[in-house]
């Protein structure tokens, strides 16, 4: 329903944006279910996107989950062959590990990679930065605003609708949330010297870290009345 939307909005616009979407999850009743990358089910979803879209190439093709029970050469390979037949453009992967990385690469260049990454969440800094640097990946952080908290609209006393993932996190407990205060005191008055907000300077850090960074700067959930 959402590449149709999207499809429908961007027809007019086609040859002006770049339209990345993702593949690896069987989906039943319209949700993700368990994942999915073998390569008759890549096939599957490019063809249909491609449809969905109104699009003849799709720009650039995620998975969406590393798939355990399919080698990561086999996945490489049928993108790449995506990318031959011109139905695919550019590879992507999702919270892959480096290992993984290394391992697609090798078969069918990689060209970004979408992992979470902000001021709250740094451990990408350790090993996937500097790999996606060698190799000359992209890197696409998602929940740059730390899923809403580093926008500074969520204290102590917030509370989440159902079936908000943040529900059960660990990090956006009462208690994690009142002990994490300090970081979104500290960017509020970065944001009033810089006539900002606080999420304008989270995703201005971001954007400082690499030229090859460009966050999502959108985050998921909700708060309750919201």
């Amino acid at each position: 329903m959402n590449e149709e939307l999207v499809g429908k909005a961007l027809a007019p616009f086609k040859d002006k944006v770049v339209i990345a979407t993702k593949f690896g999850f069987n989906i039943v009743d319209g949700k993700m279910s368990s994942v999915n990358s073998h390569p008759h089910h890549i096939r599957k979803v490019a063809e249909a996107s491609l449809k969905r879209l109104q699009v003849d190439c799709i720009d650039l093709f995620y998975q969406h989950r590393v798939d355990p029970s399919v080698p990561i050469e086999e996945v490489a390979g049928t993108v790449g062959e995506l990318i031959k037949e011109g139905k695919v453009k550019y590879f992507g992967l999702s919270e892959a590990g480096v290992n993984t990385i290394r391992r697609a690469h090798a078969v069918q260049a990689v060209t970004a990679l979408q992992s979470e990454y902000s001021l709250w969440t740094r451990t990408p800094e350790e090993e996937i930065i500097p790999t996606l640097e060698e190799l000359g990946i992209g890197f696409v952080p998602f929940s740059p605003l730390g899923k809403g908290f580093l926008a500074g609209k969520i204290d102590d006393k917030a509370s989440f609708a159902e079936g908000d993932i943040r529900n059960v996190l660990p990090r956006y407990t009462e208690e994690a949330r009142k002990a994490n205060q300090g970081l979104i005191d500290l960017l509020n008055t970065i944001a009033v010297k810089k006539n900002a907000t606080p999420a304008q300077i989270a995703i201005a850090w971001l954007l400082a870290q690499k030229p090859w960074i460009v966050p999502i700067p959108t985050d998921n959930g909700r708060l309750k009345g919201n």
